[in-house]
């Protein structure tokens, strides 16, 4: 092989990588700005940062104010949330739960998983829990760009019934995030 073929062959394969990466990054967005709104048997919020005042973060707040929403709405009869011990100390689900019922969830409609350290756990927990409780539909409640990957983990935990929903909430730095799933939706493709 010559040169030059190789370096035209390296150019293919990059602008290739480059133009899948640009389809499957939008599909990721548009993805996760639908909100599939159907009625289900339980919410499931996914954790995220707690401030070290013990409040929720914004981005969490945002997802839990989604879920109350959505509860208020009937969309759901029981909301699993789902976190685990940040950097902060703090008990993700607990924190959650509190703020819910704060909120005005009822707590017997309420689940913990105290045990959600990422989206592949917090599949796994739901489909464990689900069962448990002989429910059959989830919709998963997080930030937009989260959504596809998510969705994928339920999927291969075998909880065939999976909307979802965004929270309402949009940062700079999700741009750094929608690139991040790229990579990491294939990971748990590969799972």
């Amino acid at each position: 092989m010559n040169l030059v073929f190789v370096k035209r062959l390296l150019i293919v394969a990059a602008a290739s990588l480059g133009l899948w990466f640009i389809i499957h990054t939008a599909f990721i967005v548009i993805d996760g700005v639908n909100d599939e709104l159907k009625p289900v048997d339980v919410a499931v919020v996914l954790g995220n940062k707690v401030e070290v005042n013990g409040q929720p973060s914004e981005r969490l707040k945002a997802r839990l104010d989604k879920a109350v929403e959505l509860y208020s709405k009937g969309h759901f009869t029981f909301i699993i949330v789902s976190g685990g011990i940040g950097k902060e100390g703090f008990d993700e689900a607990q924190v959650m739960k509190s703020y819910l019922i704060d909120n005005g969830i009822p707590a017997e409609k309420i689940i913990e998983d105290n045990n959600g350290y990422n989206s592949y756990m917090t599949a796994q927990n739901t489909s464990k829990i689900m069962n448990e409780l002989e429910l059959d539909s989830a919709m998963i409640i997080t930030q937009y760009f989260h959504i596809s990957r998510t969705k994928l983990a339920f999927r291969k935990v075998n909880i065939a019934e999976v909307y979802s929903a965004h929270a309402n909430i949009f940062e700079v730095r999700d741009i750094y995030s929608i690139i991040r799933e790229f990579p990491a939706y294939y990971k748990y493709l590969l799972k």
